[in-house]
């Protein structure tokens, strides 16, 4: 018993020791601490401001003058949507004008698109590159469109990385086949056969139902008479 009272006024002890301490610390430095906690109170302040006074007005202003180059884009009237009409904004200008805003970014994967289907690649290329998205069907989109745009332009090597990003992001119906038939294809075209007959028939395995999958025997038996 009184080796637990001695320890328990030993922990008192030790707790007023480092409660005196902690006092004085504030008592020595409380000008930097208030400093310190004024800082963090005005970023906070600041940020809240900002994002309620100037960002989301410019967000809702952007939204409502990208509306006709969203519009221009569905009818695929590309070069409308990419630099506008003279009376409506396009992307260019949302990019330029709101650059802070999810619409801006938004206006990237838009233009990347656009400029893909005018045969633009290289711009394709880059506006694809510099739109961020954690949306799973929509990033396996973006990879994919870049690893068409670098076939345009030769580099399948290149090509391929991105392909194979893109049926690696994420395991869908929807996307996954899709880019796991466009590197099958591309390998074949390489002469990478054995690699290529890996991907169609995890295709067939995988995804039977899918428009790839419906059709994939003939893949599959070309290649192995290549082989054979």
């Amino acid at each position: 018993m009184a080796k637990e009272k001695n320890h328990q006024e030993d922990n008192l002890q030790e707790l007023e020791s480092v409660l005196t301490r902690t006092e004085q610390f504030i008592e020595d430095n409380q000008k930097t601490i208030t400093y310190v906690v004024a800082g963090i109170i005005f970023v906070v302040v600041a940020f809240l401001g900002f994002n309620k006074f100037y960002l989301q007005p410019q967000e809702d202003e952007a939204l409502s003058q990208m509306f006709m180059a969203e519009n221009y884009f569905e009818k695929d009237s590309f070069n409308l949507a990419i630099n506008g009409d003279g009376n409506y904004l396009g992307f260019l200008d949302i990019i330029e004008d709101y650059g802070l805003t999810k619409s801006a970014n938004r206006a990237k994967y838009y233009t990347g698109i656009s400029y893909l289907h005018l045969g633009d690649y290289e711009l394709a290329i880059e506006y694809l590159k510099d739109f961020e998205t954690e949306d799973l069907l929509l990033a396996p989109i973006v990879e994919g469109a870049q690893g068409d745009a670098l076939v345009e332009l030769g580099e399948t090597e290149k090509a391929l990385k991105h392909y194979k990003k893109a049926y690696s992001l994420t395991d869908n119906e929807l996307t996954t086949p899709v880019y796991m038939m466009k590197a099958a294809g591309l390998l074949e075209s390489m002469d990478e056969l054995e690699d290529a007959l890996s991907l169609y028939q995890e295709i067939k395995d995988k995804y039977p139902t899918s428009a790839e999958g419906t059709s994939i025997d003939k893949y599959i038996a070309r290649v192995k008479l290549k082989l054979s």
